[in-house]
C-alpha cells in the first residue's frame, strides 16, 4: 500500500445549459411580441419632374400666391418617400417636422377611437397635400396618416426650408404674408361655420 495521497479527483465540468428556441409551445407567442417601429420608407433623391413639383405647389394655399422662381427654390428642396399600402407615414402625437404632396397613390387620415378602432377622416389622392402647417408651427400631429395604397410621396422637410428662408429673405417675407393671409382665410372660413350652427340651432 502505498504512502503517497491519493490525487484530487477532477472536478466534474457543468453541465451544457440546454438551447431553447422561442416557439409556441414554450408559451410566449411570437406573434404577440410587438416589433419596434421601423421607418416605412427611407427618403431619397426626388425624381418627380421639377415642373411638376412646381404645379402640385402651386396649388397649396400657402403658396399659391408666391411667384414661380420661388416655388423652384422650394421645389428644389424636395425628396422622394415611398410607401406601401397600410405603411404609416406619421401617428397623431408625432412632431410634425414634414409637408407632404401626394404624386401618386392614395393616403388615409383617421384617428385612433378607443374600444373602436381606426376612425377614417379622409382619403387623399394624387395631386393632393397634407401637413403643410408643420413648416410654421411646432405642434404634434393631429391624426394618423397611413399609406391607403402604395403611394409615391413628395416631401418638404421643416429644416430645410427654415434653412433656405434664412439666406433668402425676400421669400421668407412675400411667404410670410402668404401663411398670414391663409390664416386670415381660415380663421374666416370657422367664423362663418359658427355663425351657420349658432342660426340653424335656432330652428
Amino acid at each position: 500500500m502505498s504512502d503517497q495521497p491519493a490525487a484530487p479527483s477532477a472536478a466534474p465540468e457543468p453541465e451544457a445549459e440546454p438551447e431553447f428556441e422561442l416557439t409556441e409551445a414554450s408559451g410566449v407567442s411570437v406573434s404577440a411580441i410587438e416589433p419596434t417601429r421601423e421607418p416605412n420608407a427611407t427618403p431619397s433623391r426626388s425624381t418627380i419632374p421639377p415642373e411638376k413639383a412646381v404645379e402640385l405647389l402651386s396649388k397649396i394655399s400657402l403658396f399659391s400666391a408666391l411667384q414661380p422662381s420661388y416655388l423652384r427654390r422650394i421645389a428644389n428642396l424636395g425628396i422622394e418617400e415611398d410607401y406601401q399600402s397600410g405603411g404609416v407615414i406619421f401617428k397623431e402625437g408625432d412632431q410634425g417636422d414634414k409637408m407632404y404632396l401626394i404624386f401618386s397613390g392614395a393616403v388615409r387620415i383617421g384617428r385612433q377611437v378607443p374600444g373602436m378602432g381606426e376612425e377614417a377622416l379622409a382619403i387623399l389622392r394624387a395631386g393632393t397635400h397634407f401637413g403643410e402647417m408643420a413648416l410654421i408651427d411646432d405642434f404634434p400631429r393631429s391624426a394618423d396618416a397611413r399609406a391607403h395604397e402604395a403611394c409615391k410621396l413628395f416631401v418638404i422637410r421643416k429644416e430645410d426650408m427654415e434653412d433656405l428662408l434664412f439666406v433668402d429673405r425676400d421669400l421668407a417675407y412675400d411667404l410670410l404674408w402668404s401663411f398670414i393671409r391663409t390664416l386670415s382665410s381660415r380663421l374666416r372660413e370657422t367664423n362663418d361655420k359658427m355663425t351657420f350652427m349658432a342660426v340653424t340651432s335656432k330652428f
